[in-house]
Parts: C-alpha cells; sequence; structure tokens
C-alpha cells in the first residue's frame, strides 16, 4: 500500500528512499572505516558522497585511486566512473543527504583521556546543513554517552525532534584490516537509536548493503558493545603477555604452552604474547571506557593493569635483544639492528600506534643504528627523521641483529635463518626452525 506524501512523516519518506536504494548516502571521514563502508553502499545501488577535510585524498579517490588496502582501485574505480561514489571536502552537499555517517578518529590524548575534537568538529559542520528527514549515524569508537550526550545536542533544536523530524543511532566499526575473511559487508552490524524508531531505521539502513544486522536497544549499548569487544581483548593478550614474561624467566617456551592449552575443546580461547599492541582500536578503545568509568567513580582495574603490562612489551623486547646481543659478546650501542616489519600486524600497511615504532626509538635511544624490512610500508617517518625499507635478506646478513617484530608472510625466513647471525623473534615466526641464532620472545 503507497503512503501518500501529503501526510508521510519524515520517517515514512525516508523509510521508502532507503528501501528503493534512492537515498542519497553521505560518508563523512574516508578512512579504513569510512572508505570500505562507502564503497558496500555504491556496489548496493545507492549514491554516495564521501566527505573528508583532506584535499589529497578526496582528489585521488575522485580519480578512481584508493590508499585504503581493504579497497582495490578495481573496486573503486567503476563505481567513481558509474557516478554512484564521489569525494569532496565541502559540507554543504549535507543539506542534499538523507542518510550521514560519521567516521572520524577518536584517539586519546597523552593523558588518555578521549579526544572528541574530530566528532565536535564533524557535528559542527553537519549542524549548518541539517535539516529534517535526516539519519545520522556514529560510527567512530567512543565512550558510552557520546552519541545522546555530545552529539544529539549539536542536532536537535526547536522544529528538529529527535525520533520525529530526524534519527540518530551508533553503530560501532569492526574493521579487522587485511582479513581475507571478514571484511565489511560479512561482518554482523550492531546499531542502537536514541529511540525505537531510530534504531528501526538505522538497521533498515544498514541491511541494503550488511549481510546480517544486530539491533540493540539504544546508542549506550552499541557504544558498550564496541568497548567491550575491544576490552575483552586487550586484558586476555594482556595475561598472555604477563605468562610470557613468567615463562622467561623460567626458561620455558611460552608459545608451546599455548599451543598445548589450546588443544582444549572447552573453557580456554588462545591468546598469543606479542611485542606490543598496535592499530587504533586494542591499544585506545578500553581507555575510552576506564576514563567513563572513573567519572562514575569505578577504577577500571583490569583495563588499567592489562595496558600497563602490553605497555611495557617493548621494553622488554629491547633488553631481550640487548641480553641476547651480550651473550655474544657485543654491546647494543653502536650494533646494527634489522628490523622485520614496522607494521602493527602481519600483510598490512598500517602502523599505527605499533609497537615497532616504540622498539625503534628505544633502541636508537640505546645506540643501536636502525634498519627495517616492511613490504607493505616503504618508507616510515619516525620522530624527526625518515627511514626507507630494504631488502629483508640481504640487510639480515649484515645486521649484528635482526629482530622479528611483524611476521609478513612474503617475508624470505629461510633465507633470513640462513643468512643472519642473530635473531630475536617476537612473533613466533620461526617456530619451525630449529637454530641456535633464534632467541624467542
Amino acid at each position: 500500500m503507497q503512503i501518500a506524501t501529503a501526510t508521510a512523516t519524515p520517517a515514512d519518506v525516508l523509510e521508502k528512499k532507503i528501501k528503493s536504494r534512492t537515498a542519497r548516502v553521505g560518508i563523512v571521514g574516508l578512512g579504513y572505516v569510512g572508505l570500505p563502508l562507502a564503497v558496500e553502499f555504491a556496489k548496493a545501488g545507492f549514491a554516495v558522497t564521501g566527505i573528508d577535510v583532506q584535499e589529497s585524498k578526496v582528489a585521488k579517490l575522485n580519480a578512481g585511486e584508493s590508499y585504503v588496502q581493504d579497497v582495490p582501485n578495481q573496486a573503486l574505480r567503476p563505481l567513481v566512473e558509474g557516478q554512484k561514489f564521489r569525494a569532496t571536502t565541502d559540507f554543504s552537499v549535507v543539506a542534499d543527504l538523507d542518510t550521514i555517517n560519521i567516521a572520524v578518529p577518536t584517539p586519546l590524548r597523552k593523558t588518555k583521556d578521549p579526544d572528541m575534537s574530530f566528532i565536535v568538529s564533524a557535528c559542527q559542520e553537519i549542524a549548518k546543513y541539517f535539516g529534517p528527514g535526516k539519519l545520522v549515524i556514529l560510527e567512530s569508537t567512543t565512550y558510552p554517552g557520546t552519541t545522546d550526550e555530545l552529539v544529539l545536542p549539536m542536532l536537535e533544536r526547536p522544529g528538529l525532534k529527535v525520533g520525529e523530524q530526524f534519527f540518530l543511532c551508533f553503530s560501532p566499526e569492526r574493521v579487522d584490516p587485511g582479513n581475507p575473511q571478514f571484511q565489511t559487508a560479512n561482518i554482523p552490524k550492531v546499531v542502537g537509536g536514541i529511540t525505537p524508531a531510530c534504531t528501526r531505521l538505522g538497521a533498515m539502513f544498514y541491511a541494503q548493503a550488511i549481510e546480517k544486522v544486530v539491533p540493540v536497544s539504544s546508542t549506550r549499548v552499541a557504544e558498550m558493545v564496541k568497548l567491550l569487544e575491544n576490552t575483552f581483548r586487550l586484558i586476555n593478550i594482556g595475561l598472555a603477555n604477563e605468562i610470557a614474561l613468567m615463562c622467561d624467566r623460567m626458561g620455558i617456551n611460552v608459545w608451546e604452552v599455548i599451543e598445548a592449552a589450546a588443544t582444549k575443546p572447552f573453557g580456554f580461547m588462545p591468546f598469543y604474547p606479542g611485542p606490543g599492541l598496535g592499530g587504533h582500536c586494542i591499544p585506545i578503545d578500553p581507555f575510552y571506557l576506564s576514563w567513563k568509568t572513573k567519572q562514575a567513580g569505578i577504577e577500571a582495574r583490569f583495563i588499567e593493569l592489562a595496558g600497563y603490562i602490553n605497555g611495557q612489551m617493548p621494553h622488554f623486547v629491547v633488553d631481550k635483544i640487548q641480553n641476547a646481543l651480550n651473550d655474544q659478546s657485543k654491546a647494543l650501542k653502536g650494533s646494527h639492528v634489522h628490523i622485520l616489519g614496522v607494521a602493527y600486524k602481519r600483510n598490512i600497511d598500517d602502523v599505527r600506534e605499533s609497537p615497532a615504532l616504540d622498539i625503534i626509538l628505544l633502541l636508537e635511544r640505546r645506540g643501536a643504528r636502525i634498519t627495517y624490512s616492511d613490504p607493505f610500508v616503504p618508507n616510515l617517518r619516525l620522530d624527526h627523521h625518515e627511514l626507507s625499507a630494504e631488502d629483508a635478506v640481504t640487510m639480515s646478513g649484515r645486521a649484528d641483529c635482526v629482530v622479528v617484530v611483524t611476521d609478513h608472510s612474503s617475508f624470505d625466513y629461510a633465507g633470513i635463518v640462513r643468512d643472519a647471525k642473530l635473531i630475536v623473534d617476537t612473533r613466533n615466526a620461526l617456530k619451525n626452525f630449529a637454530s641456535g641464532k633464534v632467541v624467542r620472545l
């Protein structure tokens, strides 16, 4: 039954546009979250406008060139050429949009307080051109209460009531860069709205491009979901790292311990130690929750302790390197240390919060000379100087010590073990190599 336009509510009109895929979709923030999301909605048939403040990004995208690993040029270019996707720095396009997803960065300050400046700035720009009939969904990871306490007051005003004239939701991003199995389209999408009408429209919107949508009762629940997911990982990785420290002191192979424990078919899930945490999520997100709970007078002890343990791992790795060199009667100061992998995890080009950066700085402060190899990161700017990637096998033969920080699958580990004098393996990448050269985490 067709709804008469004259009596249709803003929700009715928006629902019709979403279901017919004539809704004009906007994505604010075209990074690791926003660009893949924009591509999925464009592939689903929507006309998508991406908004980003960086002119260089906008120019590349409009030329059909992607800078996000999970969005290949061959996926982006047909959408640009078919006028299903375009990018701009001009927020005035908001006036013509029906839906707006906000996927801007939410870093931590040095004090580990949330930095909401990117969300505030985006919302201020959106508010200038905001009107009735629009659906706004915040995707930036943040603390519970952000959507209703911070975003809502910036958009709601007399004659523009949430749940009636416009609709506001939160949906946590669940991006795992470089994952060949799970990407934007097939990762279930949690969404919670300020009102039931908001939730219904938000879920309906995502269902057009995402395989499974999980509605929840409120924005606060949706915000908490993301923090629980990453706090779970932070704490369990922290436990694995603490076990690694214990095993190191007792001369036990922690990797063998974890692999044996993982054979238990119930009640255990393996997490693995490493040189430290990287990426935007696990090292950062739990501290949004810690900060928020402090406002309520609750101390997040597990989060703080796990954060401390994980934060100490780069120092432990550097001590391990120094001790390994000492065993060969070499001092760390003046030694050539070659780092294998500077991305925060294997087979991606993302260096955000990578523990490799801390390890390099700590080694340089102790007087080591650093080179690195990474097939995904050709250049690395760090602490006012720049390094360029070198050939892994060649440099392994020249270095006093090789350190496996990121276990990219394309490294020639056999050649590295053959030519290196000493290797510190922080990822168990060399588990199949029995060599006295290898020192394991």
